[in-house]
């Protein structure tokens, strides 16, 4: 059995958002169309159809053996002569033909024809692309084709085919035959894909597929998203596969200066929208030739020549001008952009002050100043520092920044609003409004902040005093959010593992001990207690200095389905999917995961917080049943 495409490493290329759902499937048929089309051997039309009950022309079925050979670039519009008689020099498949022949992968018939138009069977499929693999007639013993379909059989390239020799192929055959053939030894004892392309290793030593090498193939990019940016790709967008920042999306969620990647053989777009805006700090390691440079504090190398120009001494950024830098999807810079090439749809920033200091620079001239700068955290998931006029600003504070004529303007925002609602079940609407598609979403407690998707609050109900703030865009649809202690995943949630309490006359102090992802941590409060008992327990704040600590309330588990768990009653309690999961032995505490106690042998509870915040199971505990 033929190693597939669907492994552990499959499970990160999902994660990452770079491979198309249809992986996730276990139909091999799936995982070989996807394959081939990244590979631009077989492909659909232009709504996705492969027709794989459609029998297989000799044709088509030669564009496909050059499509997957070392000549695959060399195919023209025509043929500088007719291959055949019957394949004039215009027939759209006579380049292909003239190639094979060429290659020694196809010849014609005993007449001198070639019958392109013809069924092919898959004896002359296998011989084909047994040539691929480095075979010739004289390696076969035997009349035609019992020594070839004896390879074919012995080198597994019949798995999933049960067609005999002289059946004429479909375009299933097909797409297996030739899937299986990129993992497949050729006559030299190398994986045929390996052959074909050396330098990228797309099949392991175990004769598996790497799907993320396999994108990383096909993948073209990244530009910056601009006006009319469709016009550009080398296919159109209707009916593409979109992902943005990692999660299934759609073309009309991609924005202006987004950073984009595409595949056109896979009709799938990538988009990121990742940014940080602060002040360039430094270019390394020099002007004359930069690879990389620090912006707040954070440093990215350079990954386009756009980038490149932009911070060398031919470009207009320098060090100390406050700049944006458009993140990639390998997180340095695709991008450099100063105030001025911002554009005010672009750069209009809503988030959370999550700290405002005065913080010391080194102009490009080697002077040093200072600048009362704040550092947020914004509705699109980004982290950003501003210099500000002010040192008015506090970690909390809702504010929205705007970049007009290269000026930087911040404002704090009015956090009474009067919205509220239930998001519907799809995560699409809140009450009567519409969610845009790339709604920014974040929760809020204190200085803690976290940014959310509208899954997460599917079905919730918000109330007014959940809502701090929300803007809608010119269709009247909610663009940017942000709520107050609506979900709680902003907290952390572990095992309170000691405690110690004293409340004696004038004496009030606590000392507990607290295990979070596997780490204790001991926090004291010298003048007051939270009245806790050991066990599964939130806390609000810092793990050094919290607001507060709570206790859960826990129920047991009978069943877990994905991310529900089931009570002997029924009763149904939705599971975080950070849910912190603990096996307990002898008292003690030991950090696990859910694949492993839901595998068999405990007895399982689930803890969970408040009926406000979802009744979320935020811990499970293990017992050994």
């Amino acid at each position: 059995m033929k190693k597939r495409i669907l492994s552990g490493l499959l499970a990160l290329a999902l994660t990452a958002g770079l491979v198309p759902s249809a992986l996730a499937a276990s139909s091999q048929r799936e995982e070989a169309a996807l394959v081939l089309s990244a590979l631009d051997i077989m492909s659909g039309d232009e709504n996705g159809n492969l027709d794989l009950g459609r029998t297989i022309s000799r044709a088509e079925f030669t564009r496909m053996v050059i499509s997957a050979s070392p000549y695959r670039e060399a195919a023209g519009d025509a043929a500088s002569v007719a291959p055949y008689p019957d394949v004039p020099r215009t027939h759209w498949a006579a380049s292909y033909i003239q190639l094979a022949v060429r290659a020694g992968y196809v010849s014609g018939y005993l007449d001198g024809t070639f019958r392109p138009e013809n069924p092919i069977t898959l004896a002359e499929g296998v011989v084909m692309v047994l040539n691929l693999l480095g075979y010739q007639q004289s390696d076969f013993t035997g009349a035609w084709p019992a020594g070839q379909m004896a390879a074919y059989h012995n080198l597994g390239l019949d798995e999933n085919i049960s067609a005999s020799a002289d059946t004429p192929m479909t375009r299933e055959h097909a797409l297996y035959l030739f899937y299986n053939l990129l993992t497949t030894r050729s006559k030299e004892g190398n994986y045929y894909l390996n052959a074909l392309e050396p330098t990228l290793n797309l099949v392991d030593s175990q004769g598996e597929l790497d799907p993320i090498a396999l994108v990383n193939f096909t993948m073209d990019g990244p530009v910056v998203v601009a006006q009319g940016w469709e016009s550009d790709l080398p296919f159109s967008t209707t009916g593409a596969t979109v992902y943005r920042d990692g999660r299934s999306s759609t073309v009309s969620a991609i924005q202006l200066q987004d950073v984009l990647y595409w595949s056109e053989p896979m009709r799938t777009l990538w988009a990121y929208s990742k940014r940080s805006t602060g002040i360039l700090e430094a270019i390394s390691p020099n002007v004359a030739a930069p690879t990389s440079i620090t912006v707040a504090g954070e440093t990215y190398n350079l990954e386009t020549q756009e980038a490149v120009y932009a911070c060398s001494d031919l470009g207009s950024c320098r060090v100390g001008d406050t700049v944006t830098v458009l993140v990639g999807r390998s997180g340095g810079a695709a991008a450099v952009l100063g105030l001025d090439e911002n554009t005010a749809d672009s750069n209009l920033v809503y988030g959370m002050v999550t700290q405002s200091d005065k913080q010391s620079y080194t102009d490009e001239n080697g002077n040093a100043y200072t600048r009362n700068t704040i550092t947020l955290y914004t509705t699109t998931g980004n982290t950003v520092t501003y210099p500000v006029t002010t040192s008015s600003y506090e970690a909390g504070d809702l504010v929205r920044v705007a970049i007009t004529n290269g000026q930087i303007q911040v404002r704090r925002l009015s956090t009474t609003s009067t919205l509220e609602g239930t998001i519907t079940a799809d995560g699409k609407r809140l009450g009567s409004y519409t969610l845009a598609d790339n709604v920014g979403i974040l929760d809020t407690s204190g200085s803690s902040v976290v940014r959310l998707y509208p899954s997460r609050l599917a079905g919730m109900k918000l109330t007014k005093s959940m809502v701090r703030f929300y803007s809608t865009n010119e269709q009247g649809e909610i663009d940017h959010l942000i709520l107050k202690d609506a979900t709680g995943d902003m907290h952390s949630y572990g095992i309170l593992t000691s405690v110690n309490e004293i409340n004696e006359g004038m004496m009030t102090s606590g000392t507990y001990v607290v295990d979070v992802g596997g780490t204790s941590t001991t926090i004291q409060t010298p003048n007051s207690i939270y009245h806790i008992a050991p066990g599964p327990c939130m806390v609000i704040g810092s793990l050094q200095n919290p607001d507060r600590i709570y206790n859960l309330t826990g129920v047991r588990l009978e069943t877990i389905t994905g991310n529900t768990g089931l009570t002997e009653s029924n009763q149904k309690y939705h599971i975080w999917d950070q849910a912190a999961v603990y096996e307990v032995r002898n008292g003690n505490y030991y950090l696990s995961s859910l694949e492993r106690v839901t595998s068999g042998g405990y007895s399982l509870s689930g803890y969970y917080d408040s009926e406000q915040q979802g009744s979320c199971i935020r811990v499970i505990l293990a017992r050994e049943s």
